[in-house]
């Protein structure tokens, strides 16, 4: 199947109409705990993030509080983060560099988070987006798997993927559609069993088992 732009552009229309009002499932309440909260949800569900944040952000919800604790008790507190030591390190250092450049406060450019430690291009495409209202496409793993097999974006890294849903929709949508294709990649489109039979999708799929 041959996906044309105007495939590409039912495909889109579809997903607003089953995710229009879908946004992170991550907890947060401050610019600061949603940084950490994304930097703890890579290899991680939301779900076990949103466990962690409430246990610790009631009494460690500030770069200067956070470094507090210290690599030790930070680990403690995330210990059932994937990949909890590196990301104790990393939140460390990036509390340090807040505090000493940024008064304690996220910055809110692209250009300055990629600069954080433990801060990738999901990462930070994530917080411009969902903070400062930038439009931005966040690439983790449920849309990197979906944008492949709907074939909206083709690519064997998540810049690349990133780099053609860029392409595929409009910019004001961007992030909108960000959350439409984790959404669809949560509940429908699974990693190890795609549920095509109720997918509103499966007709357009190229990747479909329903057409295979």
């Amino acid at each position: 199947m041959r996906i044309t732009k105007a495939i590409k552009q039912q495909m889109l229309e579809l997903l607003e109409q089953h995710y229009k009002n879908a946004t992170t499932a991550l907890q947060y309440s401050t610019p600061f705990e949603l940084l950490i909260a994304v930097i703890l949800s890579a290899q991680c569900t939301d779900t076990r993030v949103n466990i962690i944040t409430a246990r610790m952000f009631p009494h460690h919800n500030t770069p200067e509080k956070i470094l507090e604790l210290g690599q030790t008790n930070l680990e403690k507190e995330i210990r059932d983060c994937g990949l909890f030591r590196s990301k104790a390190k990393n939140i460390l250092a990036t509390c340090e560099v807040l505090c000493r450049e940024y008064a304690g406060q996220v910055p809110d450019t692209f250009d300055e988070l990629i600069k954080l430690p433990g801060v990738g291009r999901k990462t930070a495409n994530v917080v411009v987006s969902q903070l400062f209202g930038v439009p931005a496409i966040a690439v983790d793993t449920h849309v990197f798997r979906v944008a492949n097999r709907l074939k909206l974006a083709i690519g064997e890294t998540p810049l690349a993927v990133e780099q053609g849903l860029m392409r595929a929709i409009p910019k004001e949508n961007w992030s909108d559609a960000h959350h439409w294709l984790i959404w669809h990649g949560r509940k429908v489109c699974k990693a190890a069993n795609p549920t095509c039979s109720v997918c509103p999708l499966s007709h357009l799929c190229p990747s479909s088992k329903i057409l295979i």
